[in-house]
């Protein structure tokens, strides 16, 4: 215990923050006398939760499997050998994304709105992993072991309150409590990020994608955001310069041209993005329509319209809008789900039953459609088969707090009260609330028919119970 208090005080230093994610530095062999690849893999999850109870994220099931599968593709030809990933995405328009210790990888939504291709999303997720591939946390602990941790304990209040949005309060905070340990640590980012870019690169090209998309994207943002007082957070953690773009730009010519640039799927998920942000569908709406005025053969802004005619209740508009891209590619989940949400919105339960029916036939494992699936039987009143669908898919997405709020939920419409306590004891668990998750296993220990299962409950809370004493203990 006693090496984990300064290693999560570190970590919380280094990434906070989305904004601060990326100061981490590269990997020596001595830093892995200071934390273990174990030890940063539960240091993340325990961050994670924090982070979790503290940023909005997206809830959107499409989005989070795009994300998910991305990110896993890319993975598959990286260095990186734990590949226990954990996702998180948070509702936020800036420009961001970030890598912190044991396989966390979180996205700002904002990263689909200025990523304009693909390639250049995955030259970012790349450049993340290569992050977690050389360990840089790691040697960022052993460049940061001397650090008092008084010092340490004062920058960390400065980033989570920067996190859960203090904004410029929080980032003064920090950069007041010991500048010089800062800046020394941004001199040593520098051959991080570097390092981070060259793997990335690698990368991006063992994975099908055009690696020319690095110093793409890094020119395009420097040249919009080249006079701006305020540049997006991923710049503040991820300085370019002509000197950065120039080597990125030589290290990526080295590749034979070719390789993926962009992808209908891609796009798909910046309308739904975009839509997220937009204030009124109507004001999206206005947008897709004047895209598809320029160019007929959008089908991700024709997509995107269909959408925001469905949330405007503008159905009649809504189903002429879908029929061609459902023409063009009849198993599309994006465009079969969006079908079934006009369906729904028109109290059309029979034929969105039907058309789930076909996609689960089509796609059984996808979280999308079998989530779905599961959101179409409560609306059906159909709450057995629901609690029945969602117990299979908290086994597969175990840590996903989105679905074990889901099951607390519809475990308490069946009458299960013993299942909606111990629900919300996970939920509360994966979101950093670690005192009401243990007092919702008091209230379901309290509804236990038979002795082992009391003790199956008590077992669990002893775990949360340890868990919440070590990360009250690290950041002590």
């Amino acid at each position: 215990m006693k090496l984990l208090r300064p290693t999560l005080l570190s970590l919380a230093v280094l990434i906070g923050q989305p904004a601060m994610a990326n100061d981490l530095p590269s990997l020596g062999d001595s830093s892995s006398g200071i934390v273990s690849p174990e030890q940063e893999y539960q240091l993340g999850r325990a961050w994670l939760s924090l982070l979790r109870g503290q940023v909005p994220q997206l809830s959107d099931p499409l989005l989070k499997d795009y994300l998910e599968r991305s990110v896993y593709r890319l993975a598959e030809t990286s260095q990186l050998q734990d590949r226990r990933l954990e996702f998180v995405l948070l509702r936020s328009p800036q420009l961001n994304a970030f890598a912190a210790p044991g396989g966390i990888i979180g996205v700002n939504g904002g990263l689909f709105i200025h990523a304009q291709t693909e390639a250049e999303y995955a030259s970012v997720m790349a450049h993340e992993l290569a992050h977690l591939s050389q360990r840089h946390f790691a040697r960022g602990l052993e460049a940061q072991k001397r650090m008092q941790l008084p010092v340490m304990a004062a920058m960390l209040a400065g980033v989570v309150a920067a996190a859960a949005g203090a904004g410029d309060a929080g980032i003064a905070a920090i950069v007041s409590t010991q500048a010089a340990a800062i800046q020394a640590q941004r001199r040593f980012s520098r051959q991080n990020e570097q390092e981070a870019d060259r793997i990335g690169i690698l990368n991006l090209q063992r994975a099908g994608y055009d690696p020319r998309a690095m110093p793409d994207m890094f020119g395009r943002l420097m040249r919009q955001y080249r006079y701006d007082q305020k540049p997006p957070e991923f710049l503040l953690t991820h300085p370019v310069s002509e000197s950065r773009i120039a080597d990125t730009r030589n290290r990526a010519e080295q590749y034979p041209p070719g390789g993926v640039q962009d992808s209908l799927r891609y796009q798909l998920m910046r309308a739904r993005v975009n839509l997220q942000f937009e204030s009124t569908p109507g004001l999206s709406a206005k947008r897709f329509r004047a895209m598809l005025s320029e160019d007929e053969s959008l089908d991700s802004a024709r997509y995107g319209l269909a959408l925001a005619q469905i949330r405007s209740a503008q159905l009649q508009e809504a189903a002429s809008t879908l029929q061609p891209l459902l023409q063009k590619a009849p198993d599309e989940v994006a465009y079969n789900l969006a079908q079934v949400e006009l369906d729904i919105t028109a109290n059309r339960m029979g034929e969105a039953d039907r058309r789930i029916k076909q996609l689960l036939a089509l796609y059984p494992g996808s979280y999308p459609v079998r989530q779905a699936s599961i959101d179409l039987l409560v609306k059906q009143g159909r709450l057995q088969e629901a609690e029945s669908e969602l117990d299979k898919l908290v086994e597969a997405r175990p840590r996903d707090p989105d679905v074990w709020y889901q099951v607390s939920e519809v475990r308490g419409l069946t009458g299960n009260i013993l299942g909606l306590h111990q629900a919300r004891a996970e939920f509360f668990a994966l979101v950093g609330d670690y005192t009401q998750a243990i007092e919702q296993l008091d209230f379901a220990k309290r509804r236990a028919s038979n002795f082992q299962m009391s003790a199956r409950i008590d077992a669990r809370q002893q775990q949360l119970a340890e868990e919440k004493r070590m990360i009250e203990d690290m950041l002590r």
